[in-house]
């Protein structure tokens, strides 16, 4: 973000005025704007702030939300830079793990019946959004065995709100470039079968491969893909195809019979409009543009 400048066209005199970017004047503001905008900006359904962890641990959790997955996440707020913010996160963190059946009432009061009885305990995340992180504070998130994410936030001007992403580790683990074709191939033989594991073996590299953060997450129904939001979802195969739904909108693509689907409004698992049948690994390759737009739109 402090590499990013953006500039407001003058239609009128053909020229440029540069937006300057600036920081929350308080803290409360970062997350009141962002617990209004949840799902918009985080994929997050928001639940909760200010939420009390009782007289033991004696804390308060800024933002309690359920993200597109079914993961529980905490959302926790700095105006600037600020050391705490991560082992904050993560001992309340902590105590979410250890407090599972109040946080799924909570769910149930504010979501319904069944959302609380999908929650993923297997992946419970936290998220960051700050002015600014060290490089300390990179390095400690990959060092950790949870799902952090660290989100950088500017202002700009009285009504533009910018997001990045500065890091994004699920379960805090690094893996070798080897290592991780042999788990894309453990992986793409749990969820299809013998015929379709090159197919889906594919699929799943170009996938993770799209950037350093994305990160897989592992629903009974499908596979999430997400480096903080979801961009695709790939689901078990339907006879002889893969089914990979995106976040891109049908209406801005050349939609062909037998390769790609609307499926806006019709139900389906996992999350995106787009549906992408792959049969083979050279349809993986046709269909790798519609993967890097829906990613970049995440």
């Amino acid at each position: 973000m402090s590499g990013l400048k953006l500039f407001r066209t003058d239609t009128t005199n053909s020229g440029m005025t540069e937006v300057m970017p600036h920081l929350a004047e308080i803290e409360a503001d970062v997350q009141g704007l962002v617990e209004a905008h949840m799902e918009t900006l985080l994929g997050v359904r928001f639940l909760a702030s200010e939420y009390g962890t009782g007289s033991v641990h004696g804390g308060r959790i800024d933002s309690l939300g359920l993200d597109e997955n079914g993961s529980p996440v905490i959302v926790e707020y700095k105006r600037g830079t600020d050391a705490d913010v991560i082992n904050q996160g993560l001992f309340y963190l902590a105590w979410l793990m250890d407090h599972r059946a109040e946080f799924e009432r909570l769910v149930r009061d504010r979501l319904g019946v069944t959302a609380a009885s999908q929650v993923l305990w297997s992946g419970p995340r936290l998220i960051c959004v700050a002015g600014d992180y060290t490089r300390y504070d990179v390095h400690a998130v990959r060092e950790h065995r949870r799902s952090i994410d660290l989100v950088r936030y500017r202002l700009f001007g009285s009504d533009l709100l910018g997001l990045e992403t500065v890091a994004s580790v699920s379960d805090g683990m690094k893996v070798a470039r080897r290592a991780r074709r042999q788990a894309a191939t453990r992986a793409a033989a749990d969820v299809v079968g013998t015929s379709m594991v090159e197919p889906a073996r594919a699929v799943d590299e170009t996938l993770l491969g799209l950037g350093d953060g994305v990160n897989r997450v592992e629903r009974k129904q499908y596979r999430a893909y997400q480096p903080l939001r979801n961009f695709a979802c790939l689901c078990p195969p339907q006879r002889s195809k893969l089914l990979v739904y995106l976040k891109v909108d049908p209406k801005d693509v050349d939609l062909v019979p037998g390769f790609t689907r609307d499926v806006a409004g019709l139900g389906h698992h996992g999350t995106g409009d787009l549906e992408v049948q792959l049969r083979t690994p050279r349809d993986v390759e046709r269909a790798l543009e519609l993967f890097r737009a829906s990613y970049a739109a995440a």
